[in-house]
């Protein structure tokens, strides 16, 4: 008996068999990955070991930490919005106000008061028994069980809410939509009427800019094509962020022309932090840190910014048009961001005649850092201004 290796021949029937399982196996592969099929899906992750911390780099209850959530929003966490072709899932939490309480809160909500509002009521508890027991005055034609006054028309629909796109911060390396903090901010949004949707998007080093910019756009567009599924008005979607995630939302804002209710284009932007130039003028002549130019050129993938194309189109200042929404600019005073990009943003919206509010806070404290409850009234305010209640 041979124990050698045995030679398949060209023309063998054994490898016209195989010839043809290899072909076949190939086109189902070219099928699937034609038809959207992904490999190995994951979601998005931080890219630095305990990357999932938010960037406000203190211990001490500040900032977004002081709002005490109620505990009564509504979470969907880990929706996927997008998935990219080598299998990553990019993925956002939705926060929603109480299903069974109008966005504006039952202590705002008007109450009955006075002699003819008691009259009533004490009537409609009247005529609801009556109702329940089948009488009714004399000569009425009304049978038993049937209530007079029962409307035959439907229950109105609740009214859509506004949104607003939650964007993390973390110099575009780390963070989380689901830190401790930006769940608070989520919740926060939600306690204000609005449906938060905090979102994840790609970091470096794995990808560089425009990668997270596009992300958000596709968030957008998310939101926009699955409004009904949160009660949401497509119209009214606006966004928040701070630190790199305050970038983000700013050039979200400046990003494209035109209306404001349509694609990835957002009705109002509020930022904290955000550096909004990211030029050699902006980082180094302004006064930045070597620590700030080194995180820029990282998340631009540049070696010099004396030389970075991209630069230019990372920078919301730089892409500013009329028909661009409202903002809204937080920044503390001595803070890692140079206070010159939070006045010259103001200063550049101010000429194109973009609505806008500036709001410095003195010290050092970053991003959501400064969202106390003074801060938080100003940024739930412009909102509300901007998208509507």
């Amino acid at each position: 008996m041979s124990t050698g290796r045995r030679t398949i021949g060209l023309g063998s029937r054994r490898f016209i068999i195989l010839s043809v399982a290899l072909v076949g196996g190939m086109a189902v592969v070219a099928a699937a990955l034609l038809g959207g099929f992904h490999w190995n899906l994951r979601p998005v992750a931080p890219a630095q070991a305990g990357g999932t911390a938010s960037e406000v780099d203190t211990t001490a209850v500040v900032g977004i930490r002081t709002f005490v959530a109620p505990g009564d929003a509504v979470i969907d966490e880990d929706v996927v919005y997008a998935t990219e072709p080598d299998g990553t899932q990019l993925t956002l939490d939705v926060c929603s106000p109480p299903a069974a309480v109008d966005p504006v809160t039952a202590s705002d909500a008007p109450t009955a008061t006075g002699d003819g509002d008691a009259a009533n009521a004490d009537a409609a508890t009247d005529a609801g028994a009556d109702a329940a027991t089948g009488t009714a005055d004399a000569g009425s034609e009304v049978s038993a069980g049937t209530d007079p006054s029962a409307s035959t028309e439907a229950p109105a629909e609740p009214a859509l809410l506004p949104a607003v796109l939650s964007i993390h911060g973390g110099s575009w390396a780390r963070g989380d939509k689901a830190n401790s903090d930006w769940r608070n901010v989520c919740e926060w949004l939600a306690a204000e009427g609005f449906v938060g949707f905090s979102v994840n998007y790609r970091l470096v080093p794995a990808v560089s800019f425009p990668a997270a910019i596009d992300d958000l756009g596709r968030a957008v567009e998310w939101m926009r094509a699955n409004a009904g599924s949160y009660g949401v008005d497509p119209d009214r979607i606006g966004a928040f962020g701070g630190s790199a995630g305050g970038n983000l939302a700013a050039l979200l804002g400046a990003r494209g022309r035109g209306s404001l209710t349509e694609g990835a284009r957002v009705a109002a932007v509020a930022e904290l932090s955000g550096p909004v130039d990211l030029s050699y003028e902006g980082i180094v002549v302004s006064g930045g840190s070597s620590g700030l130019e080194r995180i820029v050129l990282d998340y631009l993938d540049c070696a010099s910014l004396l030389d970075c194309p991209a630069a230019r189109d990372a920078s919301a200042v730089r892409s500013l048009d009329r028909t661009d929404p409202p903002v809204f600019i937080g920044s503390s005073t001595e803070e890692f961001i140079p206070l010159s990009q939070s006045t010259g943003f103001a200063a550049d919206l101010d000429a194109l005649g973009i609505a806008n509010q500036l709001v410095t806070v003195p010290g050092s404290l970053h991003s959501i850092g400064i969202l106390d409850a003074g801060m938080r009234a100003e940024v739930a305010a412009f909102l509300h201004r901007y998208l509507g209640t």
